[in-house]
């Protein structure tokens, strides 16, 4: 009898120790999506490979305290000013919800590649969609967000926490301006193709 039961002991601590791992691993993929676990309503799962990736789906946006790549690869501190300007928000009313936030280069990529079949050349989807080693996406500086409750709510108080709209043409697009809390956020381009850092 004592041997069974700490026999099921043994097992049952073995199994926490292997879900706990699951829950923190890293991948040994270079791009550090692969493989990689992550908490969501209470339960460790393996991630999908477009999670893995920084995939939203369209129609199923997520919430700013999700725990997935997309939202928990963005900067520190850029997900912090984030998480504070919802929670203020959803006291107005305004839910916040992130369409689109850190993505992986190869999914970077891949939306260039579809920018440039929809809108029929490279010069035109560079309007929309920029190139992996340019995003603000793939180095977790940036953020898209909605619904158009949320962006107007934001395009009035998102300064006072430093979250600004970049972009004319991207309504939806935020990004972090820690000054923006004193002097205001910075001018807005037209559209990317006139943001200096898309030139590297």
């Amino acid at each position: 009898m004592l041997v069974a039961l700490a026999t099921i002991l043994s097992a049952a601590i073995a199994v926490f120790a292997v879900v706990r791992s699951l829950g923190s691993s890293e991948s040994s993929d270079p791009s550090g999506t692969a493989g990689v676990s992550v908490e969501i309503s209470q339960s460790t799962r393996q991630l999908t490979p477009d999670e893995a990736n920084g995939v939203i789906p369209e129609n199923a946006p997520f919430s700013v305290f999700d725990r997935r790549p997309a939202v928990s690869r963005l900067d520190p501190d850029l997900r912090a000013a984030l998480r504070r300007a919802a929670k203020t928000a959803q006291a107005a009313g305004v839910r916040v919800r992130v369409n689109s936030g850190w993505r992986s280069p190869a999914y970077q990529r891949r939306l260039l590649r579809n920018a440039v079949t929809k809108y029929g050349s490279e010069r035109e989807a560079a309007r929309w969609v920029a190139t992996a080693e340019t995003s603000a996406h793939v180095s977790g500086d940036a953020v898209d967000l909605g619904p158009y409750a949320a962006t107007n709510w934001l395009s009035e108080h998102g300064a006072a926490y430093g979250l600004c709209q970049i972009y004319r043409n991207e309504p939806w697009h935020y990004e972090l301006r820690p000054g923006a809390a004193d002097g205001g956020c910075p001018s807005m381009f037209p559209d990317p193709t006139f943001d200096p850092r898309m030139r590297r």
